[in-house]
């Protein structure tokens, strides 16, 4: 054998040596049986608090402190919550499903226009608040349950049926009349 060819198997041998050294199975004795632990008092069932769960991937690890959520905000709450509806002490028996030509006196309504026609006749009447209503016999309008009875060229009237003072009910006529030109 040639020098040049024993090098690397030298080499190679070398290695192997090394390698098998490291691969032997070491024997360790055996650790000693933990010692035994006293019972404890079963510990109390504490209610599931929003951040204590924690994930099977990663153990906790023991003396690092815990974010606790319990005063904290709920962030899928609403800023805003809808309050209930107020009772509010009933007028006519019920509020509800008011019109707003239905909030106002009839004495406070003004007439702007009337048409007289032949199947029937209309008016314009405005409320306080600038609100134009084109309102026909047997419509209700007014604070009072007013019903309106007749249009004429000039006037409008309207029967209403009131609670007086003393808890009588009364009814009365209101005549409105379209403001003259001048």
């Amino acid at each position: 054998m040639t020098r040049r060819n024993s090098i690397p198997i030298l080499a190679v041998l070398v290695a192997l040596t090394f390698v098998s050294a490291g691969c032997g199975k070491k024997e360790q004795a055996p650790s000693p049986p933990p010692p035994p632990q006293k019972a404890s008092p079963a510990p109390k069932a504490q209610p599931p608090v929003q951040g204590r769960a924690t994930s099977a991937a990663i153990a906790p690890v023991a003396g690092l402190s815990q974010y606790d959520f319990a005063n904290r905000r709920d962030p899928f709450k609403p800023f805003l919550q809808a309050k209930a509806p107020e009772k509010t002490r009933a007028v006519r028996g019920s509020s509800a499903g008011l019109l707003p030509i239905q909030s106002y006196n009839v004495e406070q309504f003004r007439i702007s226009g009337i048409i007289v026609g032949l199947k029937e006749s209309k008016a314009l009447i405005v409320d306080p608040a600038g609100k134009g209503y084109v309102v026909k016999e047997g419509m209700s309008i007014g604070a009072n349950n007013g019903v309106i009875t007749k249009i004429a060229p000039s006037y409008l009237e309207v029967n209403e049926r009131y609670t007086d003072d003393f808890g009588k009910v009364r009814k009365r006529t209101v005549k409105l009349s379209l403001a003259k030109k001048q």
